[in-house]
């Protein structure tokens, strides 16, 4: 398949800009293998059955976007990507001229120094630790497609309500729809929680450059898969339960961690998993997501899952009833494609590496 496979026009005025008045009251298409409902996310519960598994990304995004000036006093704005040491981190800059190693960035109340090239990012040394520099001086970095600057209701709304481990430039948007109420409820219908982390780089954001898409290469991100989490998908496969990842970070955690028999490992990692239709999914058997871009990753991860064809339906139809897109949108849950073709092309490239 190629990049305009994955094109769908769109209307401005449905990308959401705001956060609904309440998390589960967001809109939810069931997207079934033989029609869709439209439904209200609080309806979850009634979907699943006692036994199936929720996994959830309890990755925590940070305030990763800084703007400071250099030595000459020009701006300059960064982009922490990841965390790499307690005062260092890799991160895009947005500047007039590339900032040669030694040179000296300020922040609002701190300092780092450029280190090194490293790609596309700069390896950055801080005069304190990264984590406190962002927190006191970083901003909420939204989607590019959200127009207005961080405010007080996106410090609270971009971010799931169980986020733990900090990390993400960006936020696991389908979890941002769980509030405590229903996870309470799922908790009482017998539904299994269990967390993975994987930490979200600003590679979610970067358009697919190529039209064939086996030349696109996926921007790596780390992961893990505590022990309790690995026990608790053994035990629902076991038992022949479901288990539906809530969100694609998820889906691609478990994805990148499992062996060629479908068990989960547990540990830590990096992966940089492309899927495309053809996949064959080892873990996941039902997911929860945002309506995506067109021509993204994300876009085509889906269209592997649930069929291209279903998904391009699904879409017209929340086009046509007006649900609202992206990071502040409605959600689906998808069943799994039921016949999807085998195509050794399409399984997906995974360079893991663990550790």
């Amino acid at each position: 398949m190629r990049l305009s496979d994955f094109d769908f026009d769109l209307p401005p005025e449905l990308i959401a800009q705001h956060p609904g008045a309440a998390r589960s009251a967001s809109r939810l298409l069931h997207v079934r293998r033989d029609g869709l409902d439209d439904l209200r996310f609080d309806a979850l519960p009634a979907l699943l059955e006692p036994g199936d598994l929720l996994v959830f990304n309890d990755t925590r995004v940070l305030r990763a976007r800084l703007h400071g000036t250099k030595a000459s006093g020009g701006r300059v704005e960064a982009l922490v990507e990841r965390v790499t040491g307690e005062h260092e981190a890799l991160a895009q800059l947005r500047v007039s001229k590339p900032p040669p190693p030694g040179m000296r960035l300020a922040w609002r109340s701190s300092s780092a120094e450029v280190v090194e090239r490293a790609g596309e990012f700069w390896r950055l040394r801080f005069d304190e630790p990264v984590l406190a520099v962002l927190d006191r001086d970083g901003e909420l970095p939204l989607p590019p497609y959200i127009d207005h600057a961080p405010g007080p209701e996106d410090e609270r709304r971009y971010q799931t309500v169980y986020a733990r481990e900090p990390g993400s430039v960006a936020a696991p948007t389908a979890g941002l729809h769980f509030d405590e109420p229903l996870l309470a409820r799922l908790r009482e219908r017998g539904v299994g929680l269990a967390f993975v982390t994987l930490h979200v780089g600003a590679g979610t954001f970067q358009p697919v450059r190529v039209e064939d898409l086996s030349q696109h290469r996926m921007h790596a991100e780390r992961y893990s898969v505590p022990d309790a989490t690995a026990d608790a998908i053994d035990e629902a496969r076991g038992a022949r339960r479901s288990v539906v990842a809530i969100g694609t970070t998820s889906l691609r955690t478990l994805e990148s961690a499992a062996d060629g028999l479908g068990r989960v490992r547990r540990g830590s990692g990096e992966t940089r998993l492309f899927i495309t239709p053809g996949y064959r999914f080892r873990v996941v058997d039902r997911l929860v997501t945002n309506f995506h871009l067109p021509k993204s990753t994300l876009l085509m991860l889906v269209s592997a899952f649930a069929g291209v064809e279903r998904v391009r339906a699904a879409y017209a139809h929340a086009i046509a009833t007006r649900y609202r897109f992206f990071s502040y949108g409605d959600a689906m849950l998808l069943e799994p494609d039921p016949a999807p073709e085998p195509d050794d092309a399409g399984r997906g490239r995974d360079e893991r590496t663990r550790g």
